[in-house]
């Protein structure tokens, strides 16, 4: 079984060595990463091509495997994401906050990195390459315990990433993988609090609520996406059905793609048909209320439980509404916090519907799809944020840090 203390206490003192490197350092490491990924691409190809068997023999769905599935043009854009963080400010240092008091003493509030990071994440494993990039950028060092479906895909991911550090000269110990499969470990890893500073999970609702509720470290939440889009009676029709097919059917097994829809009655009759017309290429079926069937004749009647699922398959729910709130009270009963679209030319319904949905990403005439560490600019993610505290929606590098205060005086004593 893998002894997690010894990999924490690697850990901790790969953090202490981080955290001294400079910025050039930090991004010659990440630049010589990227151009590994692309040397070993057929090796990283071949390892996952395991996983992707497995998948199929163990009857892994669709969406699943999208996710799992590697190409040369997304080990491109691994590669990418590291180039792009390598490129990105050095926010470690930053002062964030600086003012002086009555007494004369200073006062900083300075950027520091977390310390250690611990990641526990299902079949994606370009999350390997982001999570590394992300932290190393930021001084962190990182534990990574992927699932077992990308097992192979993980391991030499992580062992391409090692031996580019270390031909750097840099510690290969800014990341490790737990590569053991057995549940218990990683229910121990969630309890490593003596090294770990805070844990990450990404993935499905079950293992996201696993690692809250057994974690004694603490934990940002990073949620699961019921992403809506809302066609107002005021939307450009032709605007809508092109932003939902994307959101719906660019990448069906992503937390940013749209799970659930909801149109103003009085546009139903002209936009249902148009839309379904364009999605039927795709084979996306359609579950609406009674309004809906009305319409779409091969509509399936949706549950209550529809509209509050994570289909991740070419499966789309739809809900007829008479007004700009009882749309917002819908989304805000059936969301996941995630990403929300309205799709509308008033731009007075627009700026309710910016302010009243509750999500991390709220959308104008715009795909879900973008809620994404790389369209919003970051290099990379290390996942979506759902909570409120700490960090909320794509989480980059100013996410992976805290803060300290420095505190400058003269010989000022508290009477």
């Amino acid at each position: 079984m893998t002894n997690l203390t010894e990999m924490g206490k690697k850990a901790a003192a790969a953090k202490l060595y981080l955290q001294k490197m400079t910025t050039e350092e930090k991004n010659r490491g990440l630049k010589a990463s990227a151009e590994a990924l692309l040397q070993n691409t057929e090796k990283i190809l071949a390892e996952n091509q395991k996983d992707m068997e497995n998948a199929a023999l163990n009857g892994m769905s669709d969406g699943l495997q999208d996710r799992l599935r590697l190409t040369p043009k997304r080990i491109e854009a691994m590669a990418e994401g590291l180039n792009q963080v390598a490129e990105l400010p050095d926010c470690i240092g930053e002062v964030m906050e600086e003012f002086e008091r009555p007494n004369g003493l200073k006062i900083k509030k300075v950027r520091v990195p977390m310390g250690v990071i611990g990641i526990i994440y299902e079949a994606r494993p370009n999350v390997t390459a982001d999570a590394f990039g992300l932290c190393f950028k930021t001084g962190n060092a990182v534990i990574l315990k992927g699932g077992s479906d990308a097992l192979y895909s993980n391991m030499a991911i992580v062992e391409v990433l090692r031996e580019a550090l270390e031909n750097c000269g840099f510690s290969g110990d800014a990341l490790q993988l737990i590569a053991d499969t057995d549940r218990q470990v990683t229910v121990e890893f969630m309890k490593l609090k003596e090294y770990v500073d805070v844990l990450i999970p990404r993935g499905s609702a079950r293992l996201i609520q696993s690692v809250v509720n057994n974690s004694t470290i603490p934990v940002i939440e990073t949620g699961t996406g019921n992403c809506h889009v809302y066609v107002d009676k005021a939307a450009d029709l032709d605007m809508a059905a092109k932003i939902v097919h994307n959101a719906k059917t660019q990448r069906i097994g992503v937390c940013n793609a749209c799970e659930s829809l909801v149109v103003h009655s009085e546009v139903r009759e002209r936009f249902l048909p148009k839309l379904a017309e364009l999605l039927a290429p795709k084979n996306v079926e359609l579950r609406g209320d009674e309004r809906v069937q009305e319409i779409l004749k091969d509509c399936v009647p949706a549950t209550e439980e529809d509209y509050g699922r994570e289909y991740l398959d070419y499966i789309l729910s739809l809900k007829t509404v008479d007004s700009l709130e009882e749309a917002i009270a819908h989304i805000n009963k059936y969301n996941t916090k995630h990403s929300e679209c309205i799709v509308t030319e008033d731009e007075t319904a627009a700026v309710k519907f910016l302010n009243e949905i509750d999500a991390a990403c709220v959308y104008w005439n715009a795909s879900t799809r973008f809620t994404d560490g790389f369209e919003f600019g970051f290099g990379a993610e290390i996942g979506i944020s759902t909570q409120k505290l700490h960090a909320r929606g794509p989480m980059g590098l100013k996410e992976l840090t805290s803060y300290k205060y420095a505190i400058y005086g003269n010989g000022q004593v508290r009477g």
